[in-house]
């Protein structure tokens, strides 16, 4: 039901049952490699372009997800997915492999957010048994779109972030009543458009750190909890910069959130001396951290209560070319141990 202006309770507590989760050559170096199902020794993955290697990401992704949980194809309703290429190809083509009816889907960065915010509406009304989602991204296809091409090997600022090569995809199937002990869904807050008028494409945290803001004041204010009510409230990818930059416009407004329950998916994924400037980045970042790292925290008992708050910046490298500024987005989905 809807809650406040822009949020949703999902009264039947749709069930995050399988996730797949994979990864490159630079994510198996990474602080949570731990974490992945599969990860693949170079960035080509077998394909003969990146482009090709960022399907193969997110169709390994999927098979791992359907072998957890048992399923195939003919068992899932629906494909809720997205990607950060243009008309986000490489996750169409994918589906086209899957043949599942499909909703694809472009939120930049926040992708991951808004796929299991949809996907966790339509099972807690009824709209499907199973349904996948996921968000995909690849460092050497992505880089060149937006910033650089990788090979071009020019110097990025301090406020620059490295593109997670990753796939993270999820299972949300409705609710039986006997799912104790897995991850559900209770809630979503549907992000606004915020632009402060950034240009800088290697400021993305800076950018899309009013969003973020914007949206989890919103949560906390149309679902009337303040954030004690969670374990973690942890962000997409912001990086240092935006992560700073969030938690001192939240303390701005009020809001009593602790430092030590709030953190960010560009920060944890990686180690420190790994060059990824600011941090992790990409539709991929939050959807590989979540779906592998902080479900196997909560499924440890690390976390009973999370908000996951994916951040998006809606550029295109036709608005930088004409120098327009950078709008944002951020989503946020909370998600608790069912027990």
């Amino acid at each position: 039901m809807l809650k406040g202006k822009q949020s949703w309770v999902f009264n039947n507590r749709p069930v995050i049952t399988a996730t797949g989760v994979t990864g490159g050559p630079f994510e198996a170096n990474s602080r949570l490699s731990g974490d992945f199902d599969v990860l693949f020794d170079d960035l080509w993955m077998g394909e003969d372009s990146y482009e090709k290697a960022h399907r193969h990401l997110l169709e390994v992704a999927t098979n791992t997800a359907f072998e957890k949980e048992g399923v195939t194809v003919e068992d899932v309703q629906f494909m809720i997915a997205g990607d950060l290429i243009n008309q986000i190809t490489p996750t169409s083509i994918a589906a086209r492999q899957l043949k599942l009816p499909y909703l694809g889907i472009f939120g930049a960065c926040s992708t991951s957010m808004e796929g299991l915010a949809l996907a966790s509406f339509f099972v807690n009304y009824g709209g499907g048994n199973y349904i996948l989602t996921g968000a995909t991204s690849h460092n050497a296809a992505v880089e060149k779109q937006f910033r650089y091409p990788t090979e071009y090997g020019g110097q990025k600022p301090p406020t620059a972030q490295w593109t997670v090569t990753g796939s993270g995809v999820a299972l949300v199937k409705a609710n039986q009543g006997n799912e104790s002990g897995k991850p559900v869904t209770t809630s979503a807050t549907i992000g606004k458009v915020i632009d402060l008028g950034l240009t800088d494409p290697f400021n993305m945290g800076g950018a899309m750190s009013p969003a973020a803001a914007d949206t989890i004041l919103a949560h906390f204010k149309d679902l009337e909890i303040d954030p004690s009510y969670y374990d973690l409230i942890v962000t997409g990818d912001l990086g240092k910069i935006g992560h700073e930059t969030t938690f001192g416009l939240l303390q701005k407004e009020g809001l009593p959130i602790k430092k030590e329950q709030f953190k960010d998916c560009g920060m944890l994924i990686y180690h420190e001396d790994q060059p990824v400037q600011s941090g992790g980045s990409g539709a991929g970042c939050s959807a590989t951290v979540l779906y592998g790292h902080l479900l196997n925290e909560m499924k440890k008992g690390t976390y009973k209560r999370i908000l996951v708050v994916a951040t998006g910046a809606l550029l295109s490298p036709l608005t930088v070319q004409q120098n327009e500024t950078i709008p944002c987005i951020a989503h946020a989905v909370s998600i608790e141990m069912n027990e």
